[in-house]
């Protein structure tokens, strides 16, 4: 392991920028093929269709609860002690995940790998910051959304093929046993090159914000995805009203704490609040919109795993082109580059829903919205944040980032779980192809308001002020 320094020899960084890399593509993959793998997933343990938003969610829910306080692990006890612990849970947890022999253990496990998550994940920026000279970390940041986006495709066309070829008899197993795989080989090779750093015993990590902010998230997001599918029964209101008066005690306890988890000012900034909020509804509607595709494929028109992957490839070679092409211009055109990627996902939304009206039996002409939709994505999800930053501090900078990607986090999992459960709820009575009718008008209506909000983000990127 090499020692603590400010840099690190320059072939180094990028083994390092590799290690980190990979460590996010099992955070994606860890959402993405529990689109493809749910419908193996409930058939072989005889869950029932209720089941299937909470593969998804559960992991994303605590992900999105711990992220913050896990970044402040990270600043305490030193970033490489917090990736590789986060790196071996993780993978002891997706390990857990492919032994499930029941519905409550899979969710467990994956709740569990969801905290692990929420360890690792954070780390990465805070190695790459320490490890690149500030004229090279706009290249290594820049790598990233293509990277991911490539990796997009990649990850649910393997492991489609690998539900089909069925190795070993695994099935749906073999995908997390692969992500255990991989989760080792992120500890190991992170052992071996991440730059030791002490940490800074100084930064306060209070107990009692964590539990309250962890607790609160957890039941009002629970309830929330809990409620869609059920309404708001006793155990949805149960998890929910504490979660709420959990919120507001972590809420009355910031404002009075000298060392917050949350940087007050933050939230004093009309733009990065409008930011945070346009990005977490757009990343809820759009992760709950290949969701149900995925499960419309499938269960609606019958196709095997590895075929539902090639189908949905167009949106991710339209995320590549886009991403490529806004790594350019977020900075000179800042939202007007996102109101461009909000156009494009609203017109592929649309044609989306003339191809499904059209009830043609080929699946080919879904590659046309399907890859408007990527292109939407591709200009919006790096540029909405990287806006909602324009007129955020240097000094706020840490906390902004974790509070976006928490938010990201847990509103992709209500999206998700939300969406799909209206969408087989309306399937059941009415057949799959009117629940995709369904849908898709409630998609355009979050997608439109967010165009809405525009003119209150800053006008330029963070990038373009540093």
């Amino acid at each position: 392991m090499p020692e603590t320094g400010t840099f690190v020899r320059a072939h180094l960084r990028w083994w390092i920028f590799t290690v980190v890399l990979v460590a996010d593509v099992l955070d994606l993959l860890s959402t993405t093929v529990t689109n493809i793998a749910a419908p193996s997933i409930l058939r072989d343990l005889h869950a029932p269709p209720s089941l299937a938003p909470w593969l998804g969610s559960a992991y994303a829910l605590t992900l999105g609860s711990v992220l913050v306080i896990g970044g402040r692990i990270g600043d305490r006890y030193g970033h490489h002690r917090s990736f590789l612990a986060g790196g071996a849970g993780f993978a002891a947890a997706a390990l857990l995940c492919s032994l499930a022999v029941h519905p409550a253990f899979l969710i467990a496990a994956r709740l569990l790998q969801g905290v692990f998550g929420a360890l690792l994940i954070p780390q990465g920026f805070s190695i790459l910051l320490r490890v690149f000279p500030r004229a090279e970390v706009g290249r290594a940041f820049g790598l990233f959304g293509p990277l991911m986006a490539l990796c997009s495709i990649s990850g649910p066309v393997v492991a489609g093929l690998v539900i089909q070829a069925d190795p070993f008899g695994l099935g749906w197993r073999g995908v997390f046993a692969a992500n255990a795989g991989m989760g080792l080989a992120v500890f190991l090779a992170g052992a071996r090159v991440l730059p030791r750093d002490p940490g800074r015993r100084a930064v306060v990590i209070d107990p009692l914000a964590s539990v309250l902010l962890t607790l609160g998230v957890l039941g009002v997001l629970g309830g929330l995805v809990r409620s869609v599918d059920h309404g708001w029964d006793v155990p949805s209101v149960l998890a929910s009203g504490p979660g709420l008066a959990g919120l507001a005690l972590f809420t009355r306890h910031q404002l009075r704490s000298e060392t917050p988890l949350l940087a007050p000012a933050l939230f004093r900034n009309r733009g990065f609040v409008v930011g945070v909020l346009l990005g977490a509804l757009f990343s809820s509607v759009v992760s709950g919109l290949l969701y149900v595709t995925s499960l419309y494929l499938q269960d609606g028109r019958g196709l095997v795993p590895s075929r539902t992957a090639e189908t949905m490839a167009p949106l991710s070679v339209g995320i590549i082109a886009a991403s490529f092409t806004a790594r350019g211009l977020i900075a000179r055109h800042g939202r007007r580059l996102v109101a461009a990627g909000l156009a494009l996902t609203a017109a592929g939304v649309l044609c989306y829903l003339v191809v499904i009206g059209a009830d043609g039996r080929s699946i080919w002409p879904l590659a046309a919205p399907l890859f408007l939709c990527g292109l939407g994505m591709g200009c919006c999800f790096g540029s909405i944040f990287a806006v909602a930053l324009g007129d955020v501090g240097e000094e706020e900078s840490g906390s902004a980032g974790g509070t976006l990607n928490a938010a990201e986090q847990l509103f992709n999992s209500v999206g998700a779980a939300g969406i799909s459960a209206v969408f087989l709820t309306v399937g059941a009575a009415h057949g799959l192809r009117a629940g995709m009718f369904t849908v898709l008008p409630a998609v355009l209506g979050v997608i439109v308001p967010c165009g809405l909000c525009l003119p209150w983000l800053p006008r330029t990127a963070a990038a373009d002020r540093h």
